[in-house]
């Protein structure tokens, strides 16, 4: 059983990796402090997570403390260069604040499944001189029925490559435990996959963010910072919401794939990177580049391997499947081991179009599971014919009454409850404030502000 050692100086949050970890059959320990770490003897963990700022040392000396033991540093968004700094000074990976539990587990099995190869292909190497073995994306993602088969073997085919890689499928699909699975089967496993959510970082910010700048290159820049592309230096980078990337920064990372080499803003230099790009979207990139939207250069330099990540609609014979894997662990988390889904819940199951795909199967289970006070779960728990109480979508969005989304109304039937929230958003932010907005879509303030985190979509009106 791994042995994980959490540093959190928040009893909440510390307390709560503490118990998700258990549940998922990790044997734990936890400290407040580096200093509090040491009588833990921390070099004896299989892994350790540690908080980036602690009181006293900061938790990037647990890597000089610990140097034979993976750390994952946890860091608020507003952090994240100080993340990237970590990673060059030897952190294994971060992980943004707030995450959710599924990105939590999945980070974690992801730098033990690449310590356990990386010992293997050393056992190996003296043995025999042989590299490491492949582990199955099935052991990352799931799926049984033909199309996720499909998946793996692509996967399997290609990870090994350094080829470009564009993964399409719509929100909530799991396009990041793809790019995950393409990054831990490779030979770069041993290096770090930096994930950047294109969509969830300012415009004015991403160039800065991505290719990183020299002091004084703008208002603020008192200091000379490393970009996440030269972060993921050796291993690879994952793109995700590719579209949404600007035209000055497209025209830039055009040149990283070219010429496999960055400038930092305000410098005359380039440098070399070795870098994999994987890149993911849920819009269509070709009818982008007819449009201007999206360069078509680009689109062909990214495009050279395509994974399509199915629908769960598209994949029936998985979604009893799935729901027993999560119905199994929210039992587990929740201390409610015995729970079953009645005949009843499971047809409703199996006819729900699911359009918000496995994230929304996955919420349903985590709803059912906290309301339900026996051991079985009935279709009412689950809930499947609303749209979750009070924060609902109104039908002039739905149905394409609004005059700014009329156009949209054919492709209506394919989008997910997220995706319909954030393209009204975008489209009617300009013209609308914040408490506008919120009427309209039938929410609060403080629920549109917390939407707005989730789902990476910035306030362009200041004032508002």
């Amino acid at each position: 059983m791994p042995r994980i050692l959490i540093v959190e100086d928040e009893d909440i949050i510390r307390s709560a990796v503490r118990k998700l970890l258990q549940h998922a059959g990790y044997e734990v320990a936890d400290a407040r402090s580096v200093e509090d770490a040491d009588s833990h003897d921390p070099d004896q963990f299989d892994l350790i997570i540690s908080d980036l700022r602690l009181p006293g040392a900061a938790g990037t000396e647990l890597i000089n403390r610990a140097p034979n033991t993976p750390v994952l540093i946890m860091t608020s968004y507003a952090s994240l260069r100080s993340a990237v700094d970590s990673m060059k000074m030897g952190a294994v990976e971060y992980i943004a604040k707030p995450f959710d539990h599924d990105e939590m587990l999945a980070a974690v099995e992801s730098i033990l499944a690449r310590k356990g190869s990386g010992d293997q292909a050393q056992e190996a190497a003296d043995a025999s001189g042989s590299g490491p073995e492949e582990s199955d994306p099935g052991q990352i993602m799931f799926g049984h029925c033909d199309a996720m088969q499909k998946v793996f073997t692509l996967i399997r085919k290609v990870a090994p490559t350094e080829t470009t890689v564009l993964i399409q499928g719509e929100s909530g699909t799991g396009k990041e435990l793809a790019a995950r699975a393409l990054h831990l089967l490779s030979p770069r496993a041993s290096k770090p996959l930096i994930s950047v959510n294109c969509a969830a970082i300012p415009e004015s910010l991403i160039e800065s963010e991505l290719f990183g700048h020299e002091k004084g290159a703008f208002t603020g820049a008192v200091s000379a910072r490393t970009g996440l592309i030269e972060a993921a230096d050796g291993g690879s980078l994952f793109l995700d919401e590719i579209g949404e990337l600007p035209a000055e920064a497209q025209a830039r990372l055009l040149r990283v794939l070219q010429e496999s080499e960055i400038r930092k803003v305000g410098s005359t230099q380039s440098r070399k990177v070795n870098v994999r790009m994987i890149a993911a979207t849920h819009r269509n990139l070709k009818a982008m580049t007819r449009t201007g939207e999206f360069r078509e250069d680009l689109y062909y330099r990214l495009n050279v391997m395509q994974i399509r990540i199915p629908p769960l609609r598209e994949r029936q014979s998985d979604i009893l499947g799935l729901a027993r894997r999560f119905l199994k662990r929210q039992g587990e988390r929740m201390n409610k081991p015995n729970l079953q889904f009645s005949p009843e819940a499971m047809r409703a199951l199996e006819r729900h179009r699911w359009p918000g795909n496995v994230r929304e199967l996955e919420n349903a289970i985590e709803r059912a599971t906290i309301l339900c006070d026996g051991d079985v779960i009935s279709p009412s728990l689950l809930d499947l014919d609303s749209d979750g109480g009070d924060e609902h979508i109104p039908e002039t969005l739905v149905e394409g009454n609004n005059e700014q989304t009329t156009r949209d109304a054919d492709s209506a039937s394919d989008l997910s409850l997220e995706d319909y929230f954030q393209h009204f958003v975008l489209e009617n932010q300009d013209r609308m404030s914040e408490t506008e907005l919120a009427q309209k879509l039938g929410i609060s303030r403080k629920s549109l502000w917390e939407r707005r985190q989730r789902l990476g979509i910035p306030r362009k009106k200041s004032g508002s």
